[in-house]
């Protein structure tokens, strides 16, 4: 196989309802608790805006450092760059800045987004709008001294919402500091469950690696859940105890470690998100294990 370039990291987007039944309480006591499930990464959500205090954030990111905890920051729900209207193009730039500002206070290492609807346009209208809001908010971030972390424009679960696999891919060739965020919920739900076998999830690896390059899709940022969908795409996330709706993690755990890729791997089900990200784990390792 070959020098290993690492393991994946796993953890939760939020806490989870396990740290709630184990007694905590506040977010600088995650990283502890997911330290003792064996998980190395933790998602801070903004999706209703930023509204932890520096601090909070500064403490938060002492304690993750720690515990070997790796932090992310989601930014809010409502950023939305297929815009024309320069006044709500000013309030997405905010968003990213008020975002960067407490991903550097806590020692966040990436930010991911939404890229938003599509509204009544085409999809390529859209995604022009995207790219000509984005790229001087990029600009102003880097200007304003957040070179150094990463952005993550995510893949999106409902049809009507732009954020396909190559339209996230267009987006992260915008600079050299972005990844994408591949939620692979996301793109089972927008295809009608077309993740389900290994052959699957290699090719959404081979596109990456056609378009960004091997070394980008080696360390992507990663969202997985089984989520329920309907024609329109996404309708709500499930837990891993779901038969009904995929996908199945295991592919991926088999594809990760053959490929010696090290993503960071963020759960998002509803309310097991450490249980589940401590399945990944596990199920990660046993390929370790057998091709030893």
């Amino acid at each position: 196989m070959g020098i290993r370039m690492g393991t994946p990291k796993f953890g939760t987007a939020g806490a989870g309802e396990l740290f709630y039944e184990k007694g905590g309480k506040h977010s600088y006591e995650v990283p502890a608790f997911l330290q003792t499930m064996n998980l190395q990464a933790f998602e801070y959500q903004c999706g209703r805006g930023v509204n932890m205090g520096e601090e909070k954030a500064r403490l938060l990111g002492e304690k993750a450092k720690a515990c070997e905890v790796a932090l992310s920051i989601h930014a809010p729900y409502y950023i939305s760059l297929a815009v024309e209207e320069e006044e709500r193009r000013q309030k997405n730039a905010g968003y990213f800045l008020q975002s960067a500002g407490l991903a550097k206070a806590m020692g966040a290492e990436r930010i991911v987004f939404h890229p938003g609807g599509v509204a009544k346009m085409t999809r390529e209208k859209a995604l022009a709008l995207a790219i000509e809001t984005l790229r001087p908010i990029l600009k102003e971030l880097n200007d304003a001294g957040f070179g150094e972390i990463i952005f993550c424009p995510e893949t999106m679960g409902k049809i009507n919402q732009l954020g396909d696999l190559s339209e996230t891919l267009s987006l992260c060739k915008l600079q050299e500091n972005m990844l994408p965020c591949i939620d692979f919920g996301h793109l089972n739900a927008r295809t009608g469950g077309g993740l389900k076998t290994i052959d699957d999830y290699a090719r959404i690896f081979t596109q990456i690696e056609n378009e960004l390059g091997a070394g980008k899709a080696a360390r992507i940022h990663c969202h997985f859940s089984k989520i329920e969908y309907s024609q329109g795409g996404e309708k709500k996330h499930l837990t891993f105890a779901d038969t009904v709706f995929g996908p199945d993690y295991e592919p991926l755990m088999e594809l990760l470690y053959k490929k010696n890729y090290a993503p960071v791997i963020i759960c998002e089900s509803d309310g097991t998100q450490a249980e589940d990200a401590a399945a990944m784990r596990a199920e990660y390792e046993k390929w370790a294990t057998k091709l030893l």
